[in-house]
């Protein structure tokens, strides 16, 4: 059986600043990933030394900061949130990291910039926002997505989406349970669905 407090007490504590934006988050009931998913994605953007991250679904940056702290010093990092306000407390934390020179805050929705986003050839791309869009998401990220780069999506497996169907099921809940399936068998991606947190869907491109 897992054990967080053990796998708590096993891995090294937090930086101070990502500590505070995560602590920010929670008393102000700002969405973020679990401290779980931040690590597994600082280890993929170690791991292949991602210079190129575009990330949708911006909130306070707590997941921006675990992926700008990895990534080598030449990188840079794309991330879009329409909510001034969350991003204005987000590009605090950037410039406290010393990070805001390589971090682009693109404050539109992301239905209206992904289609025609400009840069190609991604390492890594980080989605984590309002659920009923992922599918819309995806099919824009993937052709932007390098060969053997990451498509990375949060909270896949909230509470209830397991379960089986019932009529009166939430909108976001139904859209995930389409979404679980199409990612699956997207035909350009080795995807999978993992349970950490509340479940990481990991994809690579493949063709």
């Amino acid at each position: 059986m897992r054990d967080d407090a053990y796998l708590a007490r096993l891995h090294r504590e937090l930086p101070p600043l990502l500590l505070e934006c995560e602590q920010q988050g929670t008393y102000d009931g700002v969405p973020a990933i679990d401290r779980a998913t931040g690590r597994l994605l600082s280890v993929l953007v170690h791991g292949m030394q991602a210079n190129r991250i575009l990330e949708v679904g911006t909130a306070y940056g707590y997941a921006t900061l675990w992926m700008a702290l990895a990534m080598p010093a030449a990188g840079r990092i794309w991330t879009i949130d329409p909510d001034m306000e969350r991003t204005r407390v987000a590009a605090s934390f950037f410039e406290r990291a010393g990070k805001a020179d390589v971090i682009e805050i693109v404050n539109t929705p992301a239905r209206d910039v992904l289609p025609t986003f400009p840069q190609r050839n991604i390492d890594v791309i980080f989605i984590d926002a309002d659920p009923e869009s992922y599918e819309t998401y995806l099919q824009a990220c993937v052709p932007i997505l390098k060969r053997s780069g990451y498509v990375i999506l949060g909270h896949l497996l909230p509470d209830g989406v397991a379960r089986a169907p019932k009529a009166n099921d939430a909108p976001g809940l139904k859209a995930l349970r389409t979404f679980h399936k199409a990612f699956i068998a997207h035909p350009q991606l080795d995807a999978s669905i993992v349970p950490i947190g509340d479940g990481i869907g990991i994809g690579a491109r493949i063709d």
